[in-house]
């Protein structure tokens, strides 16, 4: 490192130190002006580089939080996380933090700016969820910075958050499960959203599954990917890996379903004759008439939302909620949660109880039955 104290007059000493170069590749140098002895000047400079030596910043960085938050997601964030991750991070930065706090002096930034931020998105009424992701992102790139020496701490890290409102999940009944499945029992994606309700798949899990995926004579399902639509305008799709480790499983399908997705695939030839050259084939279990991959949206405005119409079912139901009804199916009959939470996938069974926790109530009263017949009833006529 380039280091000079230079004399500036009686008792008064520049310490200059260079700092590396910028974007443009001119050097940069910070300057101190000492007043005291030649002896002051150089415990300054000494000071400074113990600094470096530890990792810290040596002078504040004076690039903008608008500026760092460009390098943080190319040179940190792009490699970490997958591409719609990627893409929710530049969409969510761009909407909530680059215009209030952007011309910011990344050096300057305070606790208090990041508060400020905070307060007023909860006073245009964005919901909690929202506001603690936002502080996820911008606190992860600001502890990058601190790791790359340019803050010497995260000032997100002071900050206080919205308390986060768990919502119950919403699931049908099963009553409503049959007047639903009456509803799609005569269309072309009747298999779908019946495979949704037996497998309790994640939505993007069972639109990425493929013919290869099915096992007809051990009748199982293996999920192997997950389909994911860009949030840019022309994005597309691709395949992407499962959420976690655990949502690569295999599950055993009833009968009836391995039955129906043998009629349906017999459907989809007839798709695929009809379709002929303009058929692409992906090898989908769940396709469009052309055979390119659904979308959620589309299949939510398309085919869920008319049947949930046709069926006399409140249309805020969505796609996902035939996740949640099949895994409180599960546990209301008294399934084990470990079972239940193997077969969505889920990394813990903490996980599983702390999401389906309104199920809990009916089961503990039936082991408080169950308790009850065991103990007390004993021998008795």
């Amino acid at each position: 490192m380039a280091c000079q104290i230079i004399k500036r007059g009686k008792d008064t000493w520049l310490v200059r130190i260079f700092q590396g170069r910028d974007e443009n590749g001119k050097r940069q140098y910070s300057n101190k002006t000492i007043r005291g002895t030649k002896k002051d000047a150089d415990r300054y400079l000494t000071g400074k580089l113990h600094d470096k030596d530890q990792g810290l910043n040596i002078e504040p960085s004076s690039i903008s939080l608008d500026k760092y938050l460009t390098q943080w997601l190319e040179n940190a964030a792009r490699a970490r996380v997958r591409q719609r991750t990627f893409e929710d991070y530049e969409a969510l930065l761009e909407r909530y933090v680059r215009k209030p706090l952007g011309t910011i002096k990344l050096s300057n930034l305070r606790a208090l700016d990041i508060q400020g931020l905070y307060n007023s998105m909860r006073d245009r009424e964005l919901s909690p969820w929202v506001i603690r992701y936002t502080h996820a992102v911008l606190s992860s790139s600001l502890k990058q910075a601190v790791k790359w020496g340019m803050l010497h701490r995260n000032p997100a890290e002071l900050v206080d958050l919205p308390r986060l409102e768990r919502k119950e999940m919403k699931a049908m009944s099963l009553e409503e499960v049959g007047r639903f499945l009456d509803a799609v029992k005569d269309t072309r994606l009747a298999a779908l959203f019946t495979f949704a309700l037996a497998t309790g798949m994640r939505p993007q899990e069972y639109l990425g599954l493929k013919w290869t995926d099915l096992d007809f004579k051990k009748g199982t399902a293996t999920v192997r990917r997950a389909l994911v639509w860009s949030h840019k305008k022309g994005g597309g799709w691709s395949f992407a890996e499962p959420r976690t480790s655990r949502s690569r499983r295999t599950l055993p399908l009833p009968a009836s379903m391995v039955k129906a997705l043998g009629q349906h695939r017999r459907r989809q030839g007839e798709d695929r004759l009809r379709a002929g050259s303009e058929w692409q084939d992906h090898g989908l279990v769940f396709c469009s008439r052309l055979g390119t991959p659904l979308s959620v949206p589309s299949l939510t405005k398309a085919s869920f939302k008319p049947a949930l119409v046709k069926a006399e079912l409140p249309t805020t139901f969505r796609l996902y909620d035939l996740r949640h009804t099949h895994a409180t199916m599960l546990l209301a009959d008294g399934e084990n949660p470990k079972v239940a939470a193997e077969r969505l996938g889920h990394s813990t069974i903490v996980l599983t109880l702390d999401t389906y926790s309104h199920v809990l109530p009916d089961m503990q009263k039936e082991a408080a039955e169950r308790v009850e017949r065991l103990m007390f009833r004993r021998g008795r006529a």
